[in-house]
């Protein structure tokens, strides 16, 4: 390695924000138009990763990131679209996510290349976008990580808020089964409070790992149990609609939006890989878990929409006959597992939040670890508020999908993408500038109109008393 290599440390996540932005534009301003030594700066070398994963263990954890409760909601979203036009776009849109992550992944990659580092936060590939992206863009370099920031908070509660929502709907339906009341589903939501305030008080992540394993044998139980029940007393395929309507369709778009994509997952393990050249191309990781992931998806809809067509509930968990003890044990065992996954998903945020926010306002203080245990009950008060406020878990999933993952998986990573190729690699006649503009006009569209369908929705569920 020369000697220019090894003034080129890599800037670690360590730092706080505004010292790695100082010595990211230091380093621009140092580097721009040359290369290193007079060779060309692979980024994927200058990686210091203490345990990386392997391409199988990177697999493992992306279907792990990706099925989770949307899986159980996508049934209920074919009644908005229809049988065929499920079917048909919940491929493309799968097709369309694997892509934009293409697009982040390779676009983070050639600014990192561009600034000679080993990588990027997401907030961070934002900033330097802008910085080097048209001129147009430069002012608004100093607001890209604070709204990057907002979206990935913003879904991160999200998640967490329908994971409260979840186990409370299943608890209640359990529960009234063998006992004769009528409380409401609040009260079902506030009793779990306590245990979900000690699960995101676990600081260290290696305390949940044993828990996660049990959350991931509990889910593969809990499909063969839908696939068990889904299967039997089919009723004619042609009654299903093949269409629904076109108000309807944008709910359809935010649910699977919300299963489909996993852009913060995605990032963690590319950065984390111990080949990440396999995790892209045609057979690379992400092609191959991406492809599962929407061949799953599209037969656990199909399925649980052609056996319970328009009954079919916001998870179908609920369609299950409450006679049956296995379905009220699977209902028990699933919120047992999305339990252990709130700690998970809970950490996301806080760490956001305590890092970019918090960590620099306390500096040589003795009470930072009391600030983010405060931090993380908060955290669990706003998303019970949020459960309580809209216990509408179909409708909230897809507001969550339209609103968060329009921006963050689809106009995000082809704004980073159009930027990263600025001025001069565009291609011929500009494709990448066009089409990079195709799909934020795609994701703005999707934001807009998903968004409010949803909330007209919620609001005239609210307003008529139905839950």
């Amino acid at each position: 390695m020369s000697s220019d290599n090894m003034k080129l440390e890599p800037i670690g996540p360590n730092k706080n924000p505004e010292e790695r932005f100082s010595l990211l534009k230091e380093r621009e301003a140092t580097l721009r138009g040359r290369e290193e030594g007079g060779e060309v700066y692979d980024p994927h070398l200058h990686r210091d990763i203490k345990s990386p994963t392997t391409n199988a263990e990177t697999l493992i954890h992306l279907l792990k990131g990706c099925l989770g409760t949307g899986i159980l909601a996508m049934p209920e979203a074919f009644k908005y679209s229809g049988m065929a036009n499920g079917i048909v776009s919940t491929i493309l849109i799968g097709a369309l996510c694997t892509y934009c992550l293409h697009v982040l992944v390779r676009s983070q990659y050639v600014l990192c290349k561009r600034m000679k580092l080993a990588l990027l936060t997401y907030p961070e590939s934002m900033k330097v976008a802008c910085e080097v992206g048209p001129t147009c863009l430069n002012r608004f370099a100093p607001y890209a990580p604070g709204v990057t920031n907002f979206f990935l908070i913003f879904y991160q509660l999200g998640i967490c808020c329908v994971y409260v929502v979840f186990v409370g709907v299943n608890i209640q339906a359990v529960v009234e089964q063998y006992v004769k009341t009528n409380l409401p589903l609040a009260v079902y939501i506030l009793s779990l409070f306590v245990p979900f305030v000690l699960i995101m008080c676990i600081r260290n992540l290696k305390l949940l790992a044993p828990f996660s394993v049990l959350a991931n044998a509990i889910t593969f139980v809990t499909f063969g149990v839908v696939g068990y029940y889904v299967c039997q007393d089919l009723p004619e395929f042609s009654s299903l609609p093949s269409f629904g309507t076109a108000f309807d369709y944008p709910l359809y778009f935010g649910t699977t939006l919300f299963s489909l994509q996993a852009v913060g997952v995605v990032i963690a393990l590319e950065n984390n890989m111990k080949t990440p050249k396999r995790f892209r191309g045609a057979f690379g990781v992400l092609n191959i878990g991406m492809g599962i992931v929407t061949v799953i998806y599209v037969g656990m809809a199909m399925m649980g929409y052609w056996k319970y067509g328009d009954r079919i509930k916001p998870t179908i968990t609920l369609n299950f006959p409450n006679s049956e003890i296995l379905a009220q044990g699977i209902r028990i065992l699933y919120s047992i597992a999305i339990y252990i996954s709130y700690g998970l998903q809970g950490f996301v945020p806080v760490q956001i939040i305590m890092t970019n926010y918090i960590a620099n306002r306390l500096k040589g203080s003795n009470r930072k670890v009391l600030w983010e245990y405060i931090l993380r009950l908060c955290c669990v008060i706003v998303t019970f508020v949020l459960a309580i406020s809209v216990p509408l878990l179909g409708l909230f999933i897809s507001l969550i999908g339209a609103f968060c993952l329009s921006a963050l998986g689809i106009a995000f990573p082809a704004i980073i993408e159009m930027c990263a190729y600025w001025p001069d690699k565009l291609g011929p006649c500009k494709w990448i500038l066009i089409k990079d503009v195709l799909l934020i006009f795609i994701g703005i569209v999707g934001l807009c109109a998903g968004s409010y369908s949803c909330i007209f929705m919620i609001v005239t569920e609210l307003t008529s008393g139905k839950t």
